[in-house]
């Protein structure tokens, strides 16, 4: 069977009573009993893998964290909830039917990695979300389970970089969401220095970016892992890396939790064996396309670019996807028909990823809206050669020096499109194809009654990040800057 339930169950767990009654709190109940690297070496024999996009190993990261350990301060733990990829609805699915699993799976990261505080770093938009990860805390509290852990919920802005590692870790130290150089296990939440503006590297650019130096630091490391990921630590620890393993393949062992929208008869999540093939995947989740109508491609949110059709049976797994030149991402899997304008798909793909680039990477911005503008005179049937010519250039430098991933998505998206579906562009520039808006890309704000609602507020969105009827010409690392206060951003 196609459709399994490991973290995601058929229903809501409703209070922690039900949890216990369905065997939760096992799992903490043995981390306390074994030696803290007890547990890292579980996670690694597990081979569980981040389940926020990048597959990093769990237990890898883990034992990076301790090894990097301050000796002034504690390790923090935050679960990275800030979901906001374009197509997936996995983790507030999760939060929706089970905090209580993501909350003990926490607690058990905190054991390993000698941490003394959890934030669940929630977008305060997901208010169904936050009310049942705060019921989930109060009850765990009471209960006795945190002992000396501090769990607090964090609800941060809307933006899509909210999302990134450590954009996430500016913002809980009070700043905007812009990646850093720094990664998590070498700076954490809190920045140990005298001076916030002594801390910067001289950059110019808006977060903090200073590496700690080698053989220790104070400042302490933060362990980062999504939602879905720390879902599946207290069967792994309870039941043992082994029964984890019973499902999935060799190198992604285990379930995923997938998201399918778009043109099938049925939007929804569910969960899956890895391993499962993708167009199986679509069918058992989205009910196939309509009727008369055929796949043409997917997109795995705007992370990677079109899977063709051709290559629907690759197995939904780290390696699989990867064999196509593909990934997993986050497994949210947006499907096209044989209807569907692959062009104005691309151009709303460019827009919400220009319009979400903080700007501390020039050609990820700049290049990027130059992109987005073309893309959408393409798609209007209103480009000329020379703009397709400029399309080319841009692709290949949107994502010089980047330091996050976002201007690598806008590349491989574009130069999917450019590469698999050039005859979809060539019909809009020689004036064959009829003139089209570009596809609303955006943030999904529910699934209700098997249809996705989309973000349609994106559509008034500028550049700048604000909802402001003229663009101001500013990127938001420069209209921001050194201001603090990131609930200053719009809803």
């Amino acid at each position: 069977m196609t459709i399994v339930h490991r973290v995601l169950y058929p229903h809501a767990i409703a209070d922690l009573d039900e949890y216990l009654a369905r065997g939760g709190g096992k799992g903490l109940e043995v981390a306390r009993k074994v030696e803290p690297l007890a547990l890292i070496e579980e996670l690694e024999a597990s081979g569980l893998r981040g389940r926020g996009g990048a597959g990093f190993p769990t237990g890898t990261k883990w034992r990076t964290v301790v090894e990097n350990a301050s000796p002034a301060r504690p390790t923090t733990v935050v679960v990275n909830g800030a979901e906001g990829e374009p197509g997936t609805f996995k983790d507030r699915t999760i939060l929706r039917n089970d905090p209580y699993q993501v909350v003990e799976g926490a607690l058990i990261a905190a054991r390993a990695v000698a941490g003394a505080s959890v934030i669940f770093a929630l977008k305060r938009s997901f208010a169904e979300e936050v009310a049942r990860l705060k019921q989930a805390i109060d009850e765990v509290v009471a209960a006795g389970w945190a002992q000396d852990v501090a769990l607090e919920v964090f609800e941060g802005p809307n933006e899509y970089l909210y999302g990134e590692e450590t954009a996430l870790l500016e913002t809980l130290d009070g700043r905007y969401p812009f990646p850093r150089i720094a990664p998590p296990f070498r700076r954490g939440v809190v920045e140990v220095v005298e001076d916030a503006s002594d801390a910067r590297s001289g950059s110019g650019l808006a977060a903090h970016v200073e590496m700690a130096g080698e053989g220790g630091s104070a400042a302490p490391p933060t362990l980062a892992n999504n939602v879905e990921t720390l879902a599946n630590v207290p069967r792994i620890i309870a039941r043992g890396a082994d029964w984890f393993r019973t499902v999935g393949t060799e190198k992604s062992p285990g379930t995923i939790v997938c998201t399918v929208t778009g043109s099938t008869q049925r939007h929804g999540v569910a969960e899956v064996q890895m391993g499962t093939p993708l167009r199986e995947v679509i069918e058992e989740i989205g009910g196939g396309v309509a009727g008369g109508r055929r796949i043409r491609a997917v997109l795995p949110g705007t992370a990677q670019g079109f899977i063709p059709e051709n290559l629907l049976d690759t197995p939904v797994s780290y390696e699989g996807l990867a064999a196509i030149g593909s990934g997993l991402g986050s497994a949210g899997f947006i499907v096209y028909d044989d209807a569907d304008d692959l062009t104005a798909v691309a151009a709303g793909v460019s827009r919400f990823l220009a319009v979400e680039s903080c700007g501390q990477c020039t050609p990820c911005k700049q290049d990027g809206l130059q992109l987005a503008e073309l893309m959408d005179k393409v798609c209007h049937s209103n480009a000329v050669e020379h703009d397709l010519e400029t399309i080319r250039k841009r692709v290949s430098t949107v994502a010089d020096g980047a330091r996050c991933y976002l201007a690598t998505q806008h590349h491989n998206v574009l130069a999917s499109l450019l590469d698999q579906y050039a005859e979809d562009v060539e019909a809009h520039l020689s004036g064959t194809a009829e003139g089209v808006d570009a596809e609303l890309i955006a943030e999904l704000v529910d699934i209700d009654a098997d249809r996705a609602i989309w973000d349609e507020r994106h559509r008034e969105k500028q550049p700048d990040w604000s909802y402001d009827e003229e663009y101001s010409g500013k990127v938001p690392a420069e209209r921001f800057g050194e201001h603090r206060a990131p609930e200053a951003l719009e809803e």
